[in-house]
């Protein structure tokens, strides 16, 4: 089974059209959603709807709930799935490319992670202000944590892993970014990294804040001291073509 994590901040008019894309890329796939919400408007109530209508959706509605990262560590936790994904809830991170981060997984990857930087990826989904942001905050995480240089998007939000890769890792996330926590202190050999195009906002608000940017720093600074030092791991940069092979 694959279990797919969604955080959710008041994304209620997103809800639908995420389920319903998810549900269209996942046939044939042994899937369930599982929601961890934070909200102060009605997406809860929008989540419970859908749900009847889609029987592989499930939710856990925090009232004093404490950020992004701690709401996807509750989500990992709650997962029936031998793979685990995370993404936002947002649609800027498209819902068909978990398809293809399966297919990845299927092929024998530990961890598969769609890159906006490789041949065939794009961050046209970024103004010009969230590109400065987003290559600074991945740069600096590249010198500070040695674990991530391989990677050429570590600080994305859109992921999949294999269940064991954390099974014995010491996560604790501070923020937005919990891709970065998941590979400083998991345990995993091979990464493949598939293209995808970022998509802009149509509904709801951005979350980006200086905050979230001060809680990363502070992130990596923690994680400096302690990531695993230990783990040696390999990367398959996959082509568009290579990605979308056997698509009908």
């Amino acid at each position: 089974m694959l279990s797919v994590v969604i955080p959710t901040f008041n994304e209620s008019k997103n809800i639908r059209n995420l389920v319903a894309q998810i549900d269209v890329a996942l046939k044939g796939v042994d899937y369930e959603i599982v929601f961890v919400d934070d909200s102060k408007d009605n997406t809860p109530d929008v989540i419970t709807e859908v749900a009847k209508e889609y029987p592989q959706v499930r939710m856990e509605h925090r009232k004093n709930g404490t950020g992004l990262a701690t709401a996807v560590l509750d989500g990992f936790k709650l997962a029936k799935g031998e793979y685990m994904a995370c993404m936002d809830a947002d649609l800027q991170h498209p819902p068909i490319v978990l398809k293809y981060m399966y297919k990845a997984m299927e092929s024998g990857a530990d961890f598969c992670i769609p890159s906006r930087l490789i041949p065939g990826g794009d961050d046209g989904g970024l103004n010009w202000y969230r590109k400065f942001v987003s290559g600074t905050a991945r740069k600096i995480g590249q010198v500070m944590l040695p674990c991530l240089r391989k990677i050429s998007d570590p600080t994305s939000g859109l992921f999949m892993f294999r269940r064991e890769v954390i099974e014995n890792a010491d996560l604790q996330p501070i923020g937005w970014k919990i891709m970065v926590e998941v590979l400083a202190m998991g345990t995993y050999s091979k990464v493949v990294e598939i293209p995808y195009k970022f998509q802009q906002r149509t509904e709801g608000e951005s979350k980006l804040s200086g905050k979230v940017t001060l809680e990363y720093l502070k992130q990596l600074k923690n994680l400096r001291k302690r990531y695993n030092k230990s783990n040696r791991y390999e990367v398959e940069i996959w082509s568009t073509e290579r990605m979308m092979k056997g698509d009908k």
